[in-house]
Formats: structure tokens, C-alpha cells, sequence
């Protein structure tokens, strides 16, 4: 088994150079053995408490990947609960609607269409990274010398479909009109959900690539500007009052504006604070650490309370537990929900997302406007090797500025901030930059640059 396809967060790699039938098995004895060892007494005597579910994408891959995972769980007497193809927050769904123990998604999310993984979650549907139980999954399974075991559980197949839908629902005011939008499914799991659960809505949806044939018409990750071309062709050309682009498991999203312009994700954590306080006055709101300042001035003026996070879900989902917050946004469109197990969901988004809008005499063009008050690089990345030399420098050079080390290393100054923080995984460092005017971020992304190297 190649280590290389343990992440951070989860487990990805080719299929089926990397990650196989054989890999897959023995990641699910290994992921049984690990989730149940986590129950408590007063637990494993609740129904369904030692099960485990399994859910899948739309990858031509993932149902054999699946079914060998579940075998492999099996193997290890842990009872498999099957959901079928579903978006991987339905998992998030069915692990805390059915009370298991944990469950897997089989996908590899926004990676090219020859990518498979698995994101793995335990008890409540908490995120299982590498320091939370992903090192000794991969010890566990990497210490199997064979995939020869006798199958001593039981697998059942279960459609959440409806109970799934009614949750989703459940957070949709009424409409005061009819909106049109523009859905770019990025031939994943949005293009089952979107009509399995917005058919009998009040909206017109022009579907964009919503079908599966085993490849995506473009990468399936919307933080790519240019993965956005369709979606904002079709906004200005059918009129829609906004467009959404998923993901390919539908867990992020992006959104424009009805005039094709992109909405940056920290500016749709903004747009929905007033939204979120306004019925939960004095909550928490967690945003990541690299948006704008403008989404802390909103949390503040509404009468919350922000807290900032490093990045990445499991940061964010802890952070959501352990300040009991309304709702979290990250600059990569995850955007996390208390009533929703504080886990993410591209879906749930867009509910809020048609609340907003429907309730609003303006359209959301003019809505996000107040907020693009500052002038924001986005995530710009370079190739380092030595990665926490550079970020020495960065220091180094502005060691006037306020200074901390949260994830990588920030620097604010009144007028504009910069954060640094290495990949996980790879020689890279990402860098975000923000100031009150244009000429300001020009001129400290030019010495930065300077220092960091030419951006990727």
C-alpha cells in the first residue's frame, strides 16, 4: 500500500495504481477496528452503535472501491449500513440520523476523474484526520499482511433520500418570489441531489453538467476562476438571479453574482452573518484565518462573536463544537452549520443562500457590494522548499507588524495583513495578502514576491 495516499484530512490517490480493491479492503478492516474501539460502554449498546456506514460518488471506480471497503469492514465484525451514491455531506447526514458509530465516503472530491479516497468520520460525524485517528487507521492497515479473513457482519442497504431531503428543507423560509438560478453540478454528486431535493421548490434551475458519464467537461473544483466560465455564461445569458458551482461530492460551492462576477467565499460568510444573528443574537461565528476583514466587522457589528481558525474542516469543525458557533465560513466554501451537526454542506448553503436573496429588495450583486471594502490577493501559492525558512524572512523583514502563528504565520499592520502557512502535503507555501486600497496590495505583494519566488 503506498503511504503517499494517507493526507492530512483523508486518504487519496490514483486508482488503481495507488489506491486499489486490495488497499481498499484493508483500509476498511482497519477504519472498523479503529471507530469502534472509540466507543463507550453506555454507547455499544445502542442500536446501530457498532455499525458503520458507506456511502460513494459518482466515480466509475467507487462502487468496486466501495463494496471492497465494506468487505474489509466486515472482515473486522463491524455491521455496514450501504447509502448508496450519495454527496458526502449526506454521510455527515447518516451517521448522526442512523446513530453509527462513524462512516466512510468513498470519493477523492475536486481530483481529476482517475483519483478515489476516502473521507472517514467518527462517532457524531467528527472528522478523523492524522491527528485524530488517520495514523492509526494507516498503521492498522498497513500492518495487514492479507486481504484472507471471514466475513462475521452484515451489510443492509438504506435510501436516506427523503429524510435527507426534509433536513436539507428544514432550513428554507418562505419564498417571497420566484427565483431563477444557474447550477453547475461539475458532473458530480450535485446533479442527483440538486433535483432530488429542489424539484418541487419554487425555483427555476438551469442544470449545468449534471450528468455522470465517468468524466468531468471541466475540473471539478470551483475555486478555479476559470472552472466558473460556464456557470456565469449561463447566469447572464438566461437572466438568473445568481449562479452556484459545486464540487464534485457537493461540499463546497462558489457562487456569482447576476452579473457572472464571482462572490469570494470570506464575502459569503459576511453576507450571511446579519442573516445567521439576527435569530441567534451574541452567537459565535469561526472564519478562517485568511478572509477578509471584513467578515470579523460584520460579526461585530451585529452583536456576535468571531472566532478566528487555522484552516482546514477539522480545525473548523472543533472550533464549531467547542464554541457552540452558529455557523463557520472558510475561503475555500465550506461553510459549516450548528444545526447541522456543525459539519459542512454545499446544499444547506444554498438554501440559506435562496433564503437571503428571496427576503432581499436588492439583488446580490448590490447585497455584497458594502462588503468589497478592501482589496484581497487570494490564495496565491509557491514552490519552497525549505518552507519554514522563507516564512523566517517574511518575519523577519516585517517584524514591526503584529505577529502570530495560528496556522503558518500572519502579520497585520493597520492597513493591510498578510498570512503564510505551508502545504500539508506538498513543497508549497500559500499566501494570502489584504489592504485598504489597490496600490497598497500591489505594492506588498511585489515585496513579497521578491522574497517568495514566482507564483505557480
Amino acid at each position: 500500500m503506498d503511504p503517499a495516499i494517507f493526507k492530512a484530512y483523508d486518504i487519496r490517490g490514483v486508482y488503481p495504481d495507488q489506491l486499489d480493491e486490495e488497499a481498499a479492503w484493508k483500509i476498511g478492516y482497519a477504519s472498523a477496528r479503529f471507530l469502534r474501539s472509540l466507543l463507550r460502554g453506555y454507547e455499544r449498546g445502542q442500536a446501530n452503535a457498532q455499525s458503520l456506514c458507506v456511502g460513494r460518488d459518482m466515480r466509475t471506480h467507487s462502487e468496486p472501491v466501495a463494496q471492497a471497503l465494506i468487505e474489509g469492514m466486515n472482515a473486522a465484525g463491524a455491521n455496514v449500513i450501504d447509502i448508496g451514491m450519495v454527496d458526502t455531506p449526506q454521510m455527515y447526514f447518516a451517521i448522526n440520523h442512523l446513530g453509527t458509530c462513524g462512516g466512510v465516503q468513498v470519493t477523492a472530491s475536486h481530483n481529476p476523474a482517475k483519483y478515489n479516497g476516502f473521507k472517514i468520520s467518527g462517532l457524531g460525524a467528527k472528522p478523523i484526520g492524522t491527528d485524530t485517528g488517520l495514523k492509526d487507521i494507516q498503521h492498522i492497515a498497513t500492518a495487514l499482511p492479507h486481504t484472507k479473513a471471514r466475513k462475521t457482519g452484515s451489510v443492509k442497504k438504506r435510501d436516506l433520500t427523503d429524510e435527507y431531503k426534509n433536513h436539507v428543507l428544514k432550513f428554507r423560509r418562505p419564498s417571497k418570489k420566484k427565483l431563477k438560478i444557474a447550477v453547475d453540478a461539475s458532473n458530480g454528486m450535485a446533479g442527483k441531489m440538486v433535483p432530488a431535493i429542489f424539484s418541487d421548490l419554487p425555483i427555476e434551475i438551469i442544470p449545468l453538467n449534471f450528468e455522470h458519464a465517468g468524466k468531468f467537461k471541466h475540473p471539478p473544483n470551483p475555486l478555479i476562476e476559470k472552472n466558473l466560465a460556464q456557470v456565469k455564461r449561463a447566469v447572464k445569458r438566461e437572466k438568473c438571479d445568481f449562479g452556484i458551482c459545486f464540487d464534485a461530492d457537493a461540499d463546497r460551492l462558489m457562487m456569482v453574482d447576476e452579473n457572472g462576477e464571482t462572490i469570494a467565499c470570506d464575502l459569503m460568510t459576511a453576507l450571511m452573518v446579519p442573516y445567521f444573528l439576527k435569530v441567534n443574537p451574541r452567537a459565535t461565528v469561526v472564519y478562517d484565518l485568511r478572509s477578509s476583514w471584513a467578515v470579523v466587522e460584520e460579526i461585530i457589528k451585529n452583536g456576535g462573536t468571531p472566532r478566528r481558525e487555522r484552516v482546514g474542516h477539522v480545525f473548523m469543525k472543533k472550533a464549531m463544537r467547542d464554541s457552540h458557533a452558529v455557523f463557520g465560513g472558510e475561503l475555500s466554501g465550506h461553510f459549516y452549520y450548528r444545526d447541522n451537526y456543525c459539519t459542512d454542506s454545499g446544499l444547506i448553503t444554498l438554501v440559506h443562500v435562496l433564503n437571503i436573496v428571496s427576503e432581499a429588495d436588492l439583488p446580490i450583486s448590490e447585497l455584497v457590494k458594502p462588503l468589497r471594502r478592501y482589496y484581497h490577493s487570494g490564495e496565491i501559492n509557491f514552490k519552497v522548499e525549505d518552507k519554514q525558512a522563507k516564512m523566517d524572512e517574511l518575519e523577519r523583514r516585517y517584524r514591526d507588524g503584529q505577529i502570530d502563528y495560528l496556522d503558518g504565520v500572519s502579520i497585520g499592520y493597520k492597513d493591510w495583513w498578510l498570512n503564510c502557512r505551508p502545504s500539508n502535503t506538498e513543497p508549497l507555501l500559500r499566501l494570502n495578502v489584504e489592504a485598504k486600497t489597490k496600490d497598497l496590495l500591489d505594492e506588498k505583494l511585489a515585496e513579497i514576491k521578491a522574497q517568495l519566488g514566482t507564483p505557480l
